[in-house]
């Protein structure tokens, strides 16, 4: 069962990969319940991750089930078990702290491109691999409409979208983030692409709801904002809800962008829903559609908005 659907989709994709010209892209979603993966290639490797359920099995039986898996994934992908990144994620993983989290201390750096840019993913140390493959289409949105503009990438993660508009020929990048880590890996994404203009990309850590407040009034022409769905790091001053928060937050962000200016807005929170007669813009325009890769058809866990102030 798992060998014909996984055949299936693979065969599926793979055409539709290198119609696009795209070398990291989801295979495989959970797509049968008795085998509850997530299977992303990246370039000549694969990241398997499976999620945690009461499957019924002693260790050994697991181990064995897995091996099992392991070799039919092996025969239809031609990624030799060595290539293979094995992880364990909770059922349903939002975006927020689990992502700081550090699973492992190989530090094994391995470097992708998409759209031919360069990014450095991670595939043994930490929940999530550094590079979000379902905001493929929002960052090359984001490219073509950066030139000559103050660009603000909040929640940065490892700024790819830093990376995109700095390629796109943004005036100035500035990205934030609560974790230094993922600042410091965000900078080496940027030096990867040969972007080290230090005085045109700026890397600011810092809390983004209490970074918000200290913003001059159009400070910024764009900004990307994918905020966690819930945060209580020890570093923040107040928790973040992003059902809760984010009339403020987009508000806030607003404030700092000049008019006509543009906020792509996306969130993980699949219950989410945006108070439009809240928010202080001219236009808000969902883009999730619009936004979603081939790879991910169906199966979306995420909302994206194009707001003009």
């Amino acid at each position: 069962m798992f060998s014909n659907r996984l055949g299936k989709v693979y065969k599926h994709r793979s055409k539709q990969a290198r119609r696009t010209n795209v070398s990291c892209y989801r295979i495989y979603d959970h797509d049968l319940p008795e085998f509850p993966f997530c299977i992303e290639l990246y370039e000549d490797k694969l990241y398997l991750a499976e999620y945690l359920r009461r499957h019924g099995m002693t260790d050994e039986e697991h181990d064995a089930w897995l091996g099992g898996c392991l070799k039919i994934i092996t025969e239809i992908t031609g990624i030799a078990p060595e290539n293979i990144y094995i992880r364990q994620r909770k059922r349903m993983s939002h975006r927020g702290d689990d992502q700081y989290e550090k699973m492992d201390t190989k530090q094994e750096f391995f470097t992708v491109s998409e759209q031919g840019l360069k990014f450095l993913v991670n595939l043994t140390d930490y929940l999530d691999t550094g590079l979000f493959l379902d905001h493929r289409i929002t960052r090359q949105q984001v490219r073509e409409s950066s030139e000559g503009k103050n660009v603000l990438n909040l929640f940065c993660y490892t700024g790819s979208f830093s990376v995109y508009a700095a390629a796109g020929g943004a005036k100035t990048v500035t990205s934030v983030d609560l974790s230094k880590t993922y600042l410091n890996w965000a900078e080496d994404n940027m030096v990867i692409n040969l972007l080290k203009d230090k005085e045109k990309y700026r890397f600011v850590h810092a809390d983004v709801k209490q970074y918000l407040k200290t913003l001059q009034p159009d400070s910024f022409d764009l900004v990307i904002m994918d905020p966690p769905t819930f945060s209580n790091s020890k570093r923040m001053k107040d928790f973040l809800d992003i059902q809760r928060d984010h009339v403020e937050l987009l508000n806030d962000v607003l404030s700092a962008v000049t008019p006509g200016g543009t906020v792509y807005f996306s969130t993980n929170f699949t219950k989410f829903i945006l108070d439009e007669p809240a928010i202080k813009a001219t236009s808000i325009k969902d883009i999730t559609r619009n936004t979603t890769p081939f790879d991910f058809e169906g199966k979306l866990k995420r909302w994206c908005y194009k707001i003009i102030k």
